[in-house]
């Protein structure tokens, strides 16, 4: 992971996009704490695929379905 605050960021896109587009993770930051990373859209959308937990989940609570007590009042 390179990490890299955002005047470094500002002069140095291109090489960046390029980083991120070989598949290294590449951070910016704001005051040395991470605020942005740079990922390939065709990553981020395959990380988030609906159905990709089938047959994955093992286990749900009885009562999974049921709202919270204190939370009556958002319903």
């Amino acid at each position: 992971m390179s990490q890299f605050n955002i005047a470094e960021a500002k002069s140095h896109f291109s090489e960046l996009v390029k980083k991120a587009m070989l598949g290294e993770e590449v951070v910016i930051a704001k005051g040395n704490k991470p605020v942005l990373k740079l990922v390939l859209v065709a990553e981020a959308a395959r990380e988030r695929m609906p159905g990709s937990a089938k047959g994955k989940i093992t286990y749900l609570a009885p009562d999974f379905g049921n709202i919270p007590e204190d939370f009556q009042d958002y319903v």
